[in-house]
């Protein structure tokens, strides 16, 4: 077991107190603070102590990854750690963004590097994701119905979003979506801000009114604050516009158009740096890439999380996925083995505390306060933990042992 130092990612759309207070800092950090990382991806690997030396969670995982992920994790994932556990503070919207599959990813990169390496694929690994909301967290998710983005457009009262409206009339499946979005996306320089402007004024309007998507329109007025000429803001409105409630989750497949707008979420996905924007961002908006990789056909379900056994009351986030899975135990002094019993883990505490330790009592029990994280190796398979509190642990997801069995252990069939 290893205590973990977790990467902070000072993004500028982060808050200041957020992480501060989850990690325990009696004051505000100095700059944003926006994203925690807990995992071995090389642009932010944890750091951790063994034997007295100090070293990153890649290097550990480099130099043993058969003991480190377990051999079928290792062979599967070319000896990487599948996942990587964030938590994300959003005090300001993230970019409109996607991400790609595996064959994208892989395909993409490759042509990339034969160019020289320049361009926006990060790795060659698809990012999928699990977001789990700690507050109250506001999204922008998979688009809209086709008819339900077209009225949401008409009633913004605009004229210069009747080809938009028309292309989605006209249309006679998902695909009018995309089409939508690149005619937002390439509209002319010279319009966009007349676009926006009035987009943005209608907007303000309609969220103050009893139109039934009175909050996605507020969510485009409030979002205006920090990008206020943006594409994106108009293009956000082919969106499906979502609040999640602490403890609740979506799974947001490869290709799905979405945005995280404001909150604090624990996001669980593939190891992969791999973004693709759309809007909300001053970084490159590559319309012929992001258009390429982006499905709108893709839905981004709710994750229900189902109760399993465990130490204390412990649920499941179960995705189609095997990269990673999400468990969550309410610690509640009963103790018992930790949930799940195998594989490479990371532990969070995000309430109270927990108290880790080996059945065989070889390691050194390890105590994870509020905020605290620990790395899990799959040769610590009989690990114990009690206390009070919340604790978090992700996992491998569907994992095929070397006969292409399912390892039972690793994860729980999907409904």
């Amino acid at each position: 077991m290893d205590l973990l130092q977790p990467i902070i990612k000072p993004y500028a759309w982060g808050s200041r107190d957020a992480l501060a207070r989850l990690l325990g800092r009696g004051t505000p950090s100095a700059g944003p603070e926006a994203e925690l990382w807990m995992g071995a991806h090389p642009s932010g690997p944890s750091g951790l102590t063994r034997d007295g030396r100090a070293m990153t969670l890649l290097d550990a995982v480099a130099g043993d990854p058969d003991g480190e992920l377990g051999r079928a994790c290792a062979r599967r994932f070319g000896g990487r750690l599948p996942f990587l556990l964030k938590v994300l503070a959003a005090e300001q919207p993230l970019s409109i963004q996607v991400h790609p599959d595996r064959d994208q990813a892989r395909s993409a990169f490759a042509a990339q590097q034969a160019r020289g390496g320049h361009g926006p694929y990060a790795d060659d690994w698809p990012k999928p994701e699990l977001l789990c909301a700690l507050s109250r967290f506001e999204v922008l998710a998979g688009f809209r119905d086709r008819e339900d983005a077209a009225h949401i457009l008409e009633d913004l009262g605009v004229d210069g979003l009747r080809p938009v409206i028309g292309l989605l009339r006209a249309g006679t499946g998902e695909q009018a979506l995309s089409e939508a979005l690149r005619a937002l996306l390439e509209r002319a320089r010279d319009d966009r801000a007349p676009l926006v402007s009035a987009v943005v004024a209608s907007s303000r309007r309609l969220a103050r009114s009893a139109h039934p998507r009175a909050a996605a329109y507020a969510a485009v007025e409030r979002m205006s604050r920090h990008h206020p000429e943006d594409l994106g803001l108009v293009a956000s409105l082919l969106l499906d516009h979502r609040v999640l409630e602490p403890g609740t989750a979506l799974f947001m497949p490869a290709g799905g158009l979405h945005a995280y707008v404001h909150g604090v979420g624990l996001e669980l996905l593939a190891n992969s740096d791999n973004v693709l924007r759309a809007g909300l961002t001053a970084k490159e908006v590559n319309v012929t890439e992001l258009l390429r990789i982006t499905n709108p056909a893709v839905r981004v379900p709710a994750v229900v999380p189902r109760s399993v056994p465990g130490p204390g009351p412990t649920w499941l986030y179960d995705c189609p996925v095997a990269e990673f899975a999400l468990y969550r135990t309410e610690l509640d002094g009963s103790g018992g083995p930790l949930v799940p019993t195998s594989g490479p883990r990371i532990a969070f505490c995000t309430d109270g505390s927990a108290r880790l330790s080996t059945r065989a009592g070889h390691t050194e029990p390890l105590r994870l306060g509020l905020g605290a994280s620990c790395f899990l190796p799959a040769s610590e398979e009989e690990v114990l933990v009690e206390g009070e509190g919340t604790l978090f642990v992700a996992a491998v997801g569907r994992l095929p042992d070397e006969h292409g069995a399912i390892a039972r252990d690793s994860l729980t069939p999907l409904h």
